[in-house]
């Protein structure tokens, strides 16, 4: 038996890099995965097709993480079309980098608006339809405490807000048998940060094993995370960033 066997799922930004990673993993775990995007139904689709072919349900919902009511109906959604909800992971984030003089106050809400208001939000509703043993797992980064260059304040706080909600929403939650762990990668080769970028160089200096990581070894961090073996842990701050914080 698969670990994740009739589980049901909702990956929020789940259509392309780390997010279609761990949509995937989850899948081949044995989850029915639902999943938000924003943009790109063609690219959404083709990922519903490729995890219908393993025999698991797949849904594909558009919602903005900005809007809170979008991140709400795209939770009811889940949980109407697999039955429940065990684990979600909040994954959809934005990078908005920027000197602190040209920095807009509308860039800056954008950036808490997905970051963290979207996670709130989707935690919220979620655990309405989770059971003991329900899931929680934040995409945070290790930004949240170290940034390696200028222009990276706001989203440096962003990340560092999920940190420290993860950390007190255990209390909230783990009298109901729900864990939330907060997983932060270091640099990884997506194409929201690709390992030839602009910042790739700089960035490889300063990683020990001297590579950006994979989408797919996120994948498989949050399928721990998210199956039976992982039931001690909750409300940590846990890196995957090939020695990046060391």
């Amino acid at each position: 038996m698969k670990t994740l066997e009739n589980k049901a799922v909702l990956v929020t930004g789940g259509s392309r890099g780390i997010g279609a990673a761990i949509v995937k993993r989850l899948a081949n775990e044995g989850a029915d995965v639902a999943f938000t995007y924003v943009a790109g139904k063609e690219q959404a689709d083709a990922l519903v097709k490729e995890i219908e072919t393993l025999g698991r349900k797949a849904v594909a919902i558009q919602a903005d993480s900005a809007n809170a009511e979008s991140v709400i109906a795209a939770v009811e959604t889940t949980a109407a079309r697999l039955g429940k909800i065990d684990i979600l992971v909040n994954n959809a984030g934005v990078a908005v980098m920027g000197p602190l003089d040209q920095f807009s106050l509308e860039d800056y809400n954008k950036t808490f608006d997905i970051n963290v208001r979207a996670v709130f939000v989707a935690i919220k509703a979620a655990v309405k339809h989770m059971a003991s043993g329900g899931r929680i797992i934040n995409i945070g980064s290790t930004n949240a405490t170290r940034m390696p260059f200028e222009g990276g304040s706001v989203y440096a706080a962003s990340k560092a807000a999920v940190q420290g909600l993860t950390m007190a929403l255990s209390r909230d939650l783990g009298p109901q048998g729900i864990t939330i762990n907060n997983l932060q990668p270091g640099p990884v080769n997506t194409d929201m940060n690709p390992d030839n970028g602009p910042f790739a160089d700089l960035l490889r200096t300063q990683l020990p094993i001297g590579r950006y990581g994979e989408a797919s070894e996120v994948a498989s961090f949050v399928a721990y995370l998210a199956g039976p073996e992982a039931g001690y842990i909750t409300g940590a701050s846990l890196n995957i960033d090939g020695g990046f914080m060391g």
